[in-house]
């Protein structure tokens, strides 16, 4: 089984933390938690440095899946703190939500929250619904087909021009956020007796920290990391999300006569030049998350 994204925390000693806040200061996103002085994140880690506690007491914490490689870096020889996951519970009706597109430079970030019954498990089963990461893009495309017209659903999509208004007024995590919580609203408002789950991108306090400007966030909901592979509802959703995605992409495609690669990595910085000679850099607003190093040089 794949290991979860972990969290790891350390505290650095005077000199350690004034060399981590000059790195990553400049990296810096927008941040709404009072007791963090310095968030940064990427879709592989987030590095949130606290400030100093009663005792004066720096911390400094790591989350996601590089979280330990990037912990090294500052102290190799760290005895740093692996957070557990606890055993999860299901409990049914339920509403699970889950994106996607936030690892791809090109095209939407994407989230979808469904809507799972007790009867609705032998379904699931049969489709082979699970974490949309374990299944190929063809299998997405065949099982979401039929998904959005088994399952009550709520899903929500952010173009790359309105993802580029955003930026950095809202970091991706808080960006997340209130697409989360409109998903899980609009099912909650169809569905109240049900129970709410979510794939856990932040701690609990920091995700109500991102809401604070929501009129009326969505409470009494279960974080857990890794939450897909846990409960149906968001693997259903994680599955829904991916379907969206790739149908967007598809129309991407056709709209532009060239087909866009997911991901971050070599093809897209292979790719961008081909697009910009065809296009123009100033089109790359609607088709690319701007602030990612891939796109940087360009703007």
């Amino acid at each position: 089984m794949e290991k979860a994204p972990t969290t790891y925390r350390f505290v650095p000693d005077v000199a350690t933390l004034e060399k981590m806040k000059d790195f990553y200061r400049p990296f810096q996103g927008a941040n709404a938690n009072p007791y963090i002085e310095i968030f940064v994140t990427s879709p592989t880690v987030s590095v949130s440095i606290y400030k100093p506690n009663k005792k004066g007491v720096v911390s400094v914490v790591f989350q996601g899946k590089d979280a330990l490689k990037e912990a090294k870096i500052w102290d190799p020889s760290a005895k740093i703190e692996v957070k557990k996951e606890s055993a999860p519970i299901n409990r049914y009706p339920q509403i699970g939500s889950d994106e996607v597109g936030t690892g791809d430079f090109f095209g939407p970030v994407v989230v979808a929250a469904a809507y799972v019954r007790k009867e609705d498990l032998p379904l699931l089963t049969e489709l082979g619904v699970t974490d949309s990461k374990k299944m190929s893009d063809e299998k997405i495309l065949e099982v979401g087909k039929v998904l959005i017209h088994k399952l009550d659903y709520s899903e929500l999509a952010l173009p790359n021009a309105k993802y580029n208004t955003l930026y950095p007024a809202y970091n991706m995590n808080a960006i997340k956020a209130k697409m989360h919580n409109r998903c899980l609203s609009n099912l909650a408002a169809r569905h109240p007796e049900a129970y709410r789950y979510q794939d856990q991108f932040a701690e609990p306090r920091l995700y109500y920290s991102y809401l604070k400007d929501e009129p009326n966030p969505l409470r009494n909901i279960v974080f857990h990391v890794r939450g897909e592979i846990h409960f149906p509802s968001v693997a259903a959703g994680s599955v829904i999300a991916r379907y969206a995605f790739l149908k967007k992409m598809e129309a991407m495609n056709e709209t532009y006569g060239m087909d866009f690669p997911l991901g971050a990595g070599q093809p897209v910085d292979d790719f961008l030049p081909k697009f910009i000679a065809k296009y123009g850099k100033e089109k790359l607003r609607e088709v690319a998350k701007l602030n990612w190093a891939n796109g940087k040089k360009f703007n």
